[in-house]
Order: structure tokens, then C-alpha cells, then sequence
């Protein structure tokens, strides 16, 4: 049967070639969109790593401040209880411009034994950071005021890196860089921090102990609010971060400001899904239109069958059979374009993703062919043999 099948597709070659293009195109369509879907999902299926909830970014400008470190440091230590005094307040923390869903982006580099790691993401960071994102720690401990005074300027790495660099080890008190009088030692471990917004992948991150000498930059206060702060205790912060810091200030909702970072991913890919849509359905429609007029091209052929003795059922599968192979035929060289994606690492998306996505795409487009051909073959299988042979 099936040698006879491909003998009449390959006897309607030129017909046929239409209906290949098509499957092709709709193909490697579907395999971009579902390659899409999937690293996002993958992405925003994975723990945040923190709470954003009732977290507000107070940023103001340090000009008009002293730019004596003991000076600074008085300071900042006294808007840090000024602002714990309120009872708005839970936590507070100064730290660098990049916090969570900030426009801000700081990388650090380092070395460890052969290896270099580059585009860490870098934080600088007070003692009390953890507490206002509640920062779980995977391993080690947080910050503490004595570390300042360590031989090795201590940091906190996140699981990725520490796996990436440490493999199973453990790489609580590891020492990296890779000069030998300015090494840091890895006091403590996170779990993933996911920073960018819920669609972005996980980034390899660093947190550094903010000292004196980084004072003179810090134009950032994270501060963790009570249910009870409300637009009347913003005012109230505003007014007393303006006179306090003698600068302008802003004060921004991180909770809003995940939702913008969200909006800027969930609409480029939308735009693309509703493109994509409306391609697919064009191709549907063509689809349809190719099978509809290849049946009226064959039916003295169907008629023909017809009274011999073929059932309605088996014409009609006959053409829905010939639409599956030559979609199969379409999917092969379609599949041979996507598997080049992971291979060569494109777009550095991990690989399980491409092939994820080139599965589900063999289904849609076996979903879709035979959702085109099923009302076809029904017609050719309503043909009467007498009026078919008697038209042709």
C-alpha cells in the first residue's frame, strides 16, 4: 500500500511541492515560537530566590554629602536608625544602584584555579541586605561586621556559580582570584537569585561587603515596609529623605517595578505569537485549499476506486495518510534545520529547550495536517462513482 502511495504522490510531485513548502515554513514557525515559549516557561517556572513584597527603592543623589569617610560613616549611620525608628520600617539596607528589577547591571570577574568566570553579576551590599529581600542561604552565613577587618575580603556567591566552580565540593571558605594579596573567601551560599524578572534566566551572582571606602557611591536605600506604610508615610519619607540627603530623591515599589520588567518580556512575545498565529492559519487555509483541489484534480481516480469496491472510509484515509507522509517528509528536513540550533549553542539557550520545542512542534504539525485533510477526505469519500467517471 505504502508503495503505491508514494508512487502517486511522486507522480503528483509538482502538485505536491506546494503542499512540502508549506508543512516546511509552518514548521520552523512553530519551532520559534515554541522555542520561546518553552525557555521563558522554563525560566518562570524556577523560585525568585527572594521576597519583592512591600520592598521600596529610595534612590537619591550623595553630591552634596561629605566625602570624608568618617564623616559618611556617621552618616549613614545615623539615617540607617533614623529610619528604623519609624514604625513603617522593618529593614533597611544601602546598597549598590543594581538591586533586583533596576535598570542597573554591575559584573565582576574572577579566577579560580584555570578557569576564569566572567559576567558575574556583582552587588555591594550592607549587613542587613538578606533581611530585607529575605535572601535564604543555601550554605555559610551572611555578612558580619568583623569580616570587614578579615585578611580575605569575604563574599556570597549563589548555588550556579558555586556549582559551576566547586562542582560537589562545598565551597564555603574557598578562596578565589587570582592575586595572591587580594583573595576572597567564600563565607556563604544562596539559593538562585533571580533578579531580571520572572521570564529572565538564572545569572551567576557575587555580593560584596559594602565598607567605608564605598560609601561616597551609595545612592541606594532598600528598606522593607509594614502593611501599615501607605501614600501618607511615602510623603512623609520622601519630605525626610530630601532634607536628610539634601539632594532629589525617588522612591520606587519594587513590587511595580517586577511588573515592568515582566510587561517589556510578556509583549515582544506575545507580538511574535499573534504574528505566528496569524501565519499558521494562512498556512492552514492554503493547506486546505492544496487538498481540496488536488480532490477535484483526482476524481475520475476516486471514482475510479470507487467502483471497484473501495469503501468511502479508505479513500478518505488514503488522503489523509498521503497528507501525513508528506508532512513527514517536510518534518525530517525541517528537523534537520532545527537540531543545528542546539548543536551549535545558538542564542546560548540551553539545549534541552530547542529540543523540547522541535517535539512539540512535530505534534502541532501532525495536529494540524490532519485537522486540514480530515474534511477533504470526507468529501472524497462522498463521491459517487458514477457522476465522478461521468464528469472525467
Amino acid at each position: 500500500m505504502f508503495k503505491h502511495l508514494f508512487k502517486l504522490m511522486w507522480n503528483k510531485r509538482g502538485q505536491n511541492f506546494l503542499f512540502l513548502t508549506e508543512i516546511l515554513i509552518s514548521f520552523l514557525v512553530v519551532f520559534a515560537v515554541f522555542s520561546y515559549i518553552t525557555y521563558y516557561y522554563q525560566n518562570y517556572s524556577k523560585p525568585l530566590g527572594f521576597d519583592y513584597n512591600r520592598v521600596w527603592a529610595i534612590a537619591y543623589s550623595g553630591e552634596q554629602l561629605s566625602k570624608n569617610p568618617d564623616t559618611l560613616t556617621t552618616f549613614y549611620a545615623n539615617l540607617e536608625n533614623s529610619l528604623k525608628s519609624m514604625p513603617e520600617i522593618k529593614e533597611v539596607s544601602f546598597a549598590s544602584s543594581n538591586f533586583p528589577y533596576s535598570s542597573s547591571f554591575m559584573s565582576s570577574g574572577f579566577k579560580y584555579g584555570k578557569k576564569e568566570f566572567n559576567m558575574i553579576s556583582s552587588y555591594t551590599v550592607t549587613n542587613d541586605y538578606n533581611k530585607v529581600w529575605n535572601v535564604k542561604l543555601a550554605d555559610g552565613r551572611w555578612f558580619l561586621p568583623e569580616d570587614f577587618v578579615s585578611k580575605d575580603k569575604a563574599i556570597i556567591i549563589n548555588e550556579s556559580l558555586s556549582k559551576e566552580m566547586f562542582g560537589k565540593e562545598k565551597g564555603i571558605g574557598k578562596l578565589i582570584g587570582d592575586d595572591e594579596n587580594n583573595k576572597m573567601k567564600v563565607i556563604g551560599v544562596i539559593n538562585d537569585f533571580k533578579s531580571d524578572g520572572d521570564f529572565s534566566p538564572m545569572n551567576n551572582i557575587m555580593f560584596k561587603q559594602l565598607d567605608t571606602g564605598y560609601l561616597r557611591w551609595t545612592s541606594t536605600v532598600l528598606i522593607k515596609v509594614n502593611e501599615t506604610a501607605d501614600a501618607t508615610f511615602e510623603s512623609k519619607l520622601y519630605k525626610f529623605m530630601t532634607s536628610t540627603t539634601r539632594s532629589a530623591v525617588e522612591i520606587q515599589h519594587v513590587d511595580e517595578m517586577r511588573a515592568a520588567k515582566n510587561r517589556d518580556t510578556l509583549i515582544p512575545i506575545f507580538l511574535f505569537i499573534v504574528v505566528a498565529s496569524f501565519l499558521i492559519i494562512n498556512v492552514a487555509l492554503g493547506l486546505f485549499g492544496v487538498l481540496w483541489y488536488n480532490i477535484n484534480k483526482r476524481k475520475g481516480e476516486i471514482g475510479l476506486r470507487r467502483a471497484i469496491g473501495a469503501s468511502g472510509a479508505s479513500v478518505s484515509s488514503q488522503m489523509v495518510l498521503e497528507s501525513l507522509i508528506l508532512a513527514t517528509l517536510s518534518i525530517i528536513i525541517g528537523c534537520f534545520f532545527a537540531v543545528q540550533f542546539p548543536l551549535l549553542n545558538v542564542f546560548n539557550i540551553p539545549a534541552n529547550v530547542y529540543f523540547i520545542a522541535i517535539l512539540i512542534s512535530i505534534l502541532f504539525i501532525y495536529a494540524l495536517v490532519v485537522a486540514c485533510s480530515l474534511y477533504p477526505g470526507k468529501q472524497a469519500a462522498a463521491i459517487r462513482p458514477a457522476i465522478a467517471l461521468h464528469e472525467d
